[in-house]
């Protein structure tokens, strides 16, 4: 456990003088989650601000579970947000050189040493020191041994931990005390060549200079061990900065079990990247005022760590849907079909539409058919679509999830056809009457305006009532209890398929 203490929070060192380095040292070991991403963020955001080096370090000593897959995920995740790295990507397994020379200086030194205690020889210290009731700790069998036990072998490389306290002053939690003691000598590595997270972080952190460790706080019980290696090694101590985890809206931790972890789904769901940016920028931290839109550049000039909150960040999609919205009204709507030319190549594919914002999936996309593969390659056709559609749209996803019957009309029920109250007759003869209507106009004349006379005609020929008319008019366009007007629908659509909409309803009204 760690205690924190009642001291103001240190000032930023490298606001002037020497520069700022920091690192993103991610493992490679599943796809780049929503909260690594936060973290990378705070890291670009603090050397941007300060004019120092953000550095790119891929941590996989973990070979078993280290991915090729994984690694690209993170760069793909860092590239899409526009979090472009100063120096790297470095790579852990090929730095192996370095970690055994500092192995060796601490055997040397006496620092650490080798430990052949063997897995079950542990579990039986381990239940030895819990009926005492300490806590489970390597209980030093092998720290002074004279000579190697005869005929066993090495089963790791420990360090000798000193009994002392460990405080360290937290930029975000101010000062943290651990009491070593509790800790037990600490494995650093299997073998010489196979050293582990803990010393591989303070050798490389060491050796590329950081300044700065800004990393989540479940890193925190980390810090002290990596302390001692620093001390021991003669390594100047970087400053550290734990920030809060992210937390579901039951502030439960966020998990993939339970929550959308993985940053690239959130490309696949069409958030906009500038968007997810200043949702994640406020995800513990806020400048000051009520202003919410945030570009990257402006955030990083405004960044601060000494305004990061040390409780957790509740994670509000409500909020991200709120801001992808709010960077979606600045986009034309040219620029918002070609950002839609990738989930449309996606349905040509067969793999969806994405998901949209909803949770819903958007894979019900018509994938195939002559309308479809029309209608995706018109311009002209896209960007009414995008017009129509863009008022009800949080994502790009929802684009399709919601305007997909553009691209092919869906079953329905014929019972849809008729307004609540009304009859079937009216429907009908209103369907008939919007038939011979839009049949008048001419094909190169089916302008929004033409169609918005032709259906106030049919509204003043059947009696006055509008939603006798507009009901069903919609709905036979649509196939969907809710969608836009059908003087919109019809613009988008022209007047063929307009057309042949509205005598298919009539046949089955």
């Amino acid at each position: 456990m760690y205690m924190k203490g009642m001291s103001e929070r240190s000032a930023i060192p490298g606001a002037s003088g020497g520069a700022v380095r920091v690192r993103f040292a991610p493992s490679p070991t599943g796809p780049l989650h929503i909260g690594s991403a936060r973290t990378a963020l705070f890291n670009w955001l603090f050397a941007r601000r300060r004019g120092g080096v953000f550095i790119l370090r891929i941590e996989d000593t973990d070979a078993a579970r280290s991915k090729e897959e994984f690694e690209k995920d993170i760069i793909d995740g860092l590239s899409w947000l526009g979090l472009g790295w100063d120096e790297g990507p470095f790579r852990q397994s090929e730095r192996g050189a370095h970690y055994r020379k500092y192995l060796e200086e601490l055997l040397a030194k006496g620092d650490a040493y080798y430990c052949y205690c063997t897995k079950e020889e542990l579990e039986a210290q381990r239940e030895a020191l819990l009926s005492q009731g300490l806590p489970p700790r390597y209980g030093g069998r092998c720290r002074s041994l004279a000579a190697p036990p005869e005929g066993q072998a090495p089963q790791a490389i420990r360090f000798k931990v000193p009994a002392t306290k460990v405080e360290f002053n937290d930029m975000i939690r101010g000062k943290v005390s651990f009491d070593a003691s509790l800790f037990g000598d600490i494995v650093i590595a299997k073998n010489l060549a196979a050293p582990l997270y803990n010393f591989t972080v303070v050798v490389d952190d060491a050796l590329m200079e950081i300044t700065h460790v800004i990393r989540g706080e479940d890193h925190l019980s980390n810090t002290p061990k990596q302390i001692l290696f620093q001390r021991a090694l003669g390594f100047a101590e970087p400053i550290y900065a734990h920030i809060p985890l992210i937390l579901n809206a039951d502030r439960s931790k966020m998990s993939k079990r339970f929550s959308d972890t993985a940053l690239l789904s959130y490309r696949r769901r069409g958030y906009l990247p500038a968007a997810v940016v200043n949702f994640l920028a406020f995800l513990g931290w806020h400048p000051k005022g009520d202003r919410e839109v945030w570009p990257a550049d402006e955030l990083a000039k405004a960044f601060d760590l000494a305004g990061v909150q040390a409780a957790g960040a509740v994670f509000d999609e409500q909020k991200l849907n709120w801001l992808n919205r709010e960077y979606m009204k600045t986009m034309p709507d040219e620029e918002i079909v070609r950002a839609l030319g990738p989930f449309f190549a996606r349905a040509r594919l067969g793999g969806g539409a994405g998901q949209g914002s909803g949770g819903s999936a958007g894979g019900a996309m018509p994938s195939s058919g002559k309308l479809f593969a029309e209608r995706t390659d018109d311009p002209e056709f896209l960007r009414k679509f995008v017009a129509v559609e863009r008022s009800r749209a949080d994502t790009l996803a929802d684009f399709l999830e919601h305007g997909k019957f553009f691209f092919a009309l869906p079953d329905y029920d014929a019972a849809l056809l008729v307004p609540q109250g009304g009859l079937r007759e009216e429907a009908r003869a209103a369907l008939a009457a919007a038939a011979d209507a839009l049949a008048g106009i001419d094909g190169r004349e089916f302008t929004r305006e033409a169609v918005a006379a032709a259906v106030t005609d049919v509204i003043t020929a059947t009696g006055g009532k509008r939603g006798a008319v507009l009901w069903p008019l919609r709905t036979a366009l649509s196939g969907l209890r809710a969608s836009p007007g059908p003087v919109e629908i019809m613009d988008v659509l022209g007047k063929e398929e307009s057309l042949r909409r509205v005598r298919k309803a009539l046949d089955v009204v």
